[in-house]
């Protein structure tokens, strides 16, 4: 059998960052709401202070974060059955979009220190 390929649905770094930061919201206690036709409702979203804001136990830098305000983003990763948009309101991350591996958590996820 061949490798399991990195990115199967070749998502670019604007959706990788996007969908990353969806699932980690959507593992908050308090901001993922399960929903019955499956995946992870996020309807509240974390507004930056200065060049970073924070996800839980996570800091995360502005940059890293636009594809959260970016209806095409979300379009693309709809269109990959990643998430059910409700734009700019709400996302459902659908359990296809909550196993995906990015791959890159480690790179826009820091751990916060205040």
């Amino acid at each position: 059998m061949p490798p399991v390929k990195k990115n199967p649905l070749n998502l670019n770094a604007l959706q990788l960052k996007t969908l990353t930061l969806l699932q980690v919201l959507a593992g908050l206690e308090g901001v993922g709401q399960p929903v019955v036709e499956g995946g992870v409702m996020v309807d509240r979203f974390p507004h930056a202070h200065g060049n970073h804001f924070h996800l839980g136990p996570y800091t995360v830098m502005s940059a890293d974060a636009t594809g959260l305000s970016n209806e095409a983003a979300w379009v693309a990763l709809e269109r990959k059955g990643l998430i059910k948009s409700q734009f700019p309101n709400a996302a459902i991350v659908t359990e296809t979009g909550l196993a995906y591996d990015t791959g890159i958590r480690g790179q826009i996820l820091h751990g916060s220190d205040h």
